[in-house]
């Protein structure tokens, strides 16, 4: 195996210094036109590429924020790291991105790589649910923003969605279409974020008059299209079946939805059908999908961008903030047995 042409090589062939072939790199104004020349010429020839990660390390700063989602197999964690990459770029910062897969045990293996390569900072959306991961992380003195979850103190900034009322917003428009009997397909109740959509719809049953159990709960294991589909079999085996579903993410309803069309149940005359997040697919689906939409480019945009001013020039009078972005619902057919084109509530 060829092994890589350090600076030490540059110098030998050149004929300089190694403190001469860093000020060609870094001070070139400093150096001779002719040696400055060699130099260069010496670089081009042997292909020498200097470490940037060795460089950065050595003052202190790297150039690369870690993004860590539970999966990026979900459209909606590409939107957030869309943001967040457009930002780091605006800033000459890059993104390493990594999916957790909802594993309390990737995602320290990951926190522990990122404190090994000392990265810049972290944008989290975290999965343990004990909170020893970041305890732990946060020994290492690296900055980190939540993303998609609420910073439990004031140790941190987070970037959320308030999906109480994202969740409020999806069972009042059931409510308000005649449904009285829906189910909610949840992932993980160990994720925040479920419990908090599920938290919503109960209070819009609570405005309604409705008593809590006209609310039943599916718990599903993923917050993925399989789940969803399991998640849907599992209605139908129901005695007596819901009439409407509000999943917790559109990735569950899209499972859900092939499951009632295997079974002939049709969406939405038999069933109405809501998800969470409005990711692209949602408006191609069979039958289009109702959905509560969050802001996920803009999340990851304004997570990246906290994070940036709490480790760059500014640091000293960087404070720590907790941003909630507002959900909107956006009605389509799988929820409206009349026909026509979406529209926002």
């Amino acid at each position: 195996m060829a092994q890589s042409v350090g600076i030490k090589d540059v110098a030998r062939v050149a004929g300089v210094s190694v403190g001469t072939v860093s000020n060609v790199i870094n001070r070139p104004d400093s150096v001779a036109e002719e040696t400055r020349a060699r130099v260069l010429s010496t670089i081009e020839r042997l292909g020498y590429v200097r470490s940037e990660s060795a460089r950065h390390l050595r003052a202190g700063r790297s150039r690369i924020i870690a993004l860590l989602v539970l999966d990026m197999a979900n459209p909606f964690f590409v939107d957030v790291a869309t943001g967040a990459e457009r930002a780091a770029r605006q800033s000459g910062l890059g993104v390493m991105l990594c999916n957790s897969a909802q594993s309390s045990s990737e995602e320290a293996e990951y926190l522990g790589l990122f404190s090994e390569q000392r990265v810049r900072g972290v944008l989290i959306t975290p999965t343990d649910e004990t909170g020893r991961n970041l305890e732990s992380f946060r020994r290492q003195d690296i900055p980190y923003v939540f993303v998609d979850r609420v910073v439990p103190s004031t140790e941190g900034c987070s970037v959320s969605v308030d999906d109480v009322t994202g969740g409020a917003l999806a069972m009042r428009h059931l409510l308000a279409q005649g449904h009285t009997d829906i189910a909610y397909v949840s992932g993980p109740l160990h994720l925040a974020q479920c419990r908090d959509r599920r938290a919503g719809a109960l209070l819009a049953l609570e405005e309604a008059g409705l008593p809590a159990d006209r609310l039943r709960v599916v718990e599903a294991q993923r917050l993925d299209v399989p789940a969803g589909r399991d998640s849907g079999a599992r209605l139908l085996g129901l005695h007596s079946r819901p009439s409407a579903v509000f999943c917790a993410n559109d990735l569950l309803a899209l499972g859900v939805l092939q499951s009632m069309y295997g079974a002939g149940v049709a969406v939405p005359d038999e069933m109405a059908l809501v998800g969470y997040d409005d990711i692209e697919f949602a408006s191609a689906a069979a039958v289009p999908l109702t959905s509560v939409r969050q802001p996920a480019s803009q999340m990851g945009r304004l997570a990246a961008e906290l994070l940036i001013e709490e480790t760059g020039e500014s640091a000293a009078d960087h404070r720590h903030q907790r941003i909630v972005l507002q959900p909107e619902l956006v009605v389509r057919e799988s929820s409206m047995p009349r026909a026509g084109g979406a529209h926002r509530s």
